[in-house]
């Protein structure tokens, strides 16, 4: 859990007391590669924190799966939709890798946001942090062309390069595999 304190320690100062009541609302999950940590259909009822491991965001479709996003190791996740309302989620996240997860219930999570105020104010940082990358990656789609948006991932995204089979990057940024191929050669 050492990974979650040094996360929450860049953005606050946390008290020993607020720091052992948090953590002992975490629980450790351990997830195989490609299993499905939140199914499409089921409410998420987990804030996770990605010790190790990659999650892809995706929407299962029979003819193609539409990926738009990815958490990396220290890094919160979820279907944070479908958390905050507490409705069933209309895409899945699945483990890529081999994911170690610390995570925590809705309903206690409200028990930190309520009893301490460093939850409080963690909560508020992290939900500010999910809308901007959100909003940055809606502009990308609609702004640049496939080209760019790749471009922009050496720059901005170097893990999803990285680590991401190739097939889920073209989801990604919106082409089919093939397109991503002549995007590569391009600038090759």
């Amino acid at each position: 859990m050492g990974h979650i304190r040094e996360y929450y320690e860049k953005i606050i100062k946390l008290q020993e007391s607020e720091w052992e009541f948090i953590a002992s609302h975490f629980e450790k999950r351990e997830f195989d590669k490609h299993e499905i940590i939140t199914p499409q259909g089921k409410t998420e009822n987990f804030l996770s924190f990605i010790e190790t491991g990659i999650v892809r965001f995706y929407i299962p479709n029979e003819e193609s799966e539409l990926t738009f996003n990815f958490s990396f190791h220290k890094e919160f996740t979820c279907a944070y939709d479908s958390f905050l309302t507490q409705t069933p989620s209309e895409y899945e996240l699945q483990a890529l890798t081999k994911t170690v997860a610390w995570q925590i219930s809705y309903n206690n999570l409200q028990k930190v946001y309520a009893q301490t105020q460093a939850g409080n104010y963690l909560g508020r940082f992290a939900s500010e942090k999910l809308f901007l990358a959100k909003s940055k990656r809606e502009i990308a789609l609609l702004k640049y062309n496939a080209k760019e948006r790749y471009l922009q991932l050496f720059s901005e995204q170097p893990n999803i390069l990285r680590f991401i089979p190739l097939k889920y990057i073209a989801s990604y940024i919106g082409v089919t595999p093939q397109a991503l191929s002549r995007i590569r050669r391009q600038i090759s």
